[in-house]
């Protein structure tokens, strides 16, 4: 059995390409990964796989000579805050090869991503489509059926246009990436034992002592201290110019990481605010897109009562 993406089948209704691959077990993974692979070099196009560590070795061992020729990235690491994949991983690589068409297999979704981690990896896949709608790139990410749930495959179904399993390419009937950006902005659960702190503008000094002080109380490693002081100045600064003027921030130990929210009167309005790469920005979340980039994870509630962004850090 073959799967083909890239090869004859759906055909793409704009230059951006972002087809989900259902497998069941690594010779569906290989059927459907290394044709797209080699269709894309066949075409000259620049191809990156950024999957986690067993997958990243199956498939370059798959490709054999052929995998010179091609970018690899460990996802567990590059994508393990979903947050940092859109700017740090496809942006990046899609940006570095100017104008023309890439090929990227991304797989943001796997068994093992906790609880806490999905709902991010659910808005990613949505926003996807809206970070490179109209760009000449195609994105296949792959989905593991036999170790992901049924909620983790209907997300799939309804963030990409198209579907790849045993039986070809089809449309997906079920689309709807706004329902899903818009599913997953939860108010987040209250924290248990954390300790905070009402800031406004004279008091951003003293709020980035707090954070430091209390990061590594709770077991922050100190290499990391400074990290979590940054993503909290960062995420401060925006609450007193953007938020209304003034915010609270929160600490406390949760599962192995230290975490940080800060909250404020403000709404997020633009879905792709800390996402995209700092000079493509035009709304800010420059600020957002640092945070991104520091932290293990982040988390974001929006609405009309405030904003609230937790930054976690692996003590």
């Amino acid at each position: 059995m073959s799967l083909r993406p890239g090869g004859p089948g759906v055909k793409p209704q704009g230059p951006f390409v972002h087809p989900a691959l259902f497998y069941r077990d690594d010779a569906e993974y290989l059927g459907g990964t290394v044709p797209f692979v080699q269709a894309g070099r066949a075409a000259g196009e620049p191809v990156a796989v950024a999957v986690p560590g067993r997958r990243l070795e199956l498939l370059r061992d798959a490709l054999g000579p052929a995998a010179r020729e091609v970018t690899w990235l460990d996802m567990a690491e590059a994508g393990r805050n979903p947050g940092r994949i859109i700017p740090g991983v496809l942006s990046a690589f899609a940006d570095r090869h100017g104008s023309g068409r890439v090929r990227i297999i991304g797989e943001p979704v796997w068994p093992g991503r906790t609880a806490t981690e999905y709902p991010a990896c659910a808005q990613h896949e949505a926003l996807i489509n809206l970070a490179f709608a109209g760009r000449g790139v195609s994105i296949l990410c792959p989905y593991d059926t036999a170790g992901l749930d049924e909620v983790a495959l209907a997300d799939a179904r309804a963030t990409h246009p198209v579907l790849i399993d045993r039986d070809g390419e089809h449309v997906s009937g079920d689309f709807a990436p706004h329902r899903v950006i818009s599913a997953y902005n939860r108010p987040l659960p209250e924290p248990a034992g954390a300790v905070a702190m009402r800031f406004d503008m004279d008091a951003l000094p003293r709020v980035r002592e707090f954070a430091c002080h209390w990061a590594a109380r709770l077991g922050l490693r100190a290499d990391a201290v400074g990290d979590m002081e940054l993503a909290v100045s960062e995420l401060a600064a925006n609450s007193c110019l953007h938020g209304g003027g003034s915010g609270t921030a929160r600490l406390w130990s949760e599962e192995g990481q230290v975490v940080c929210e800060v909250s404020d009167a403000g709404t997020i309005t633009d879905p792709l605010a800390g996402r995209r790469p700092a000079d493509m920005s035009p709304h800010g979340g420059r600020g957002i897109l640092l945070v991104h980039h520091l932290a293990d994870l982040v988390r974001v509630h929006t609405g009309p009562a405030g904003t609230a962004i937790r930054v976690y850090l692996r003590a």
